[in-house]
């Protein structure tokens, strides 16, 4: 299992990752069929595995995780008046989009972070990252967990 959810964070958020985001004393919860749900570090929700695509959807402990692990890949710099209301969980808008990696693309997991590069947050692209920048208004990214808003 572990080398399983290692290979699709690989995949998904570039070579290497799965060993920095998932250690060996990860635990998992399975379905009634065996396969993978959730991955757990110290009790606390790394990311879950989505059945009908078999994505990873990360939690706040995963969000962060990532950050520490990855450089500028899947990051979405936010503007610095409104990192309050993003860390409560609020969704961030195009027009409060500073800077975002090329490669985001609509439906990718990515990093909300302020201008410092201190995580803030973790949500879905609904945007690529260049239409983030280049839109004035609609939402960029549907955030799953602030940083205030602990699980």
């Amino acid at each position: 299992m572990l080398s399983r959810v290692r290979t699709i964070a690989n995949l998904q958020f570039g070579r290497g990752i799965g060993n920095q985001l998932f250690p060996d004393s990860c635990r998992f919860i399975t379905s009634r069929r065996g396969g993978v749900r959730q991955v757990l570090l110290d009790g606390k929700r790394l990311a879950t595995l989505r059945a009908h695509d078999g994505r990873l959807t990360l939690g706040l402990a995963g969000g962060r995780r990532l950050h520490a692990a990855s450089g500028s890949f899947g990051r979405v710099v936010l503007r610095e008046d409104v990192t309050s209301f993003i860390a409560a969980g609020k969704n961030l808008f195009s027009r409060h989009v500073v800077q975002a990696d090329p490669d985001i693309h609509a439906g990718d997991e990515v990093m909300v972070v302020d201008g410092d590069g201190q995580f803030i947050a973790i949500g879905e692209a609904v945007l690529s990252g260049n239409e983030m920048l280049a839109f004035e208004s609609g939402m960029a990214v549907s955030v799953r967990h602030g940083i205030q808003k602990e699980e």
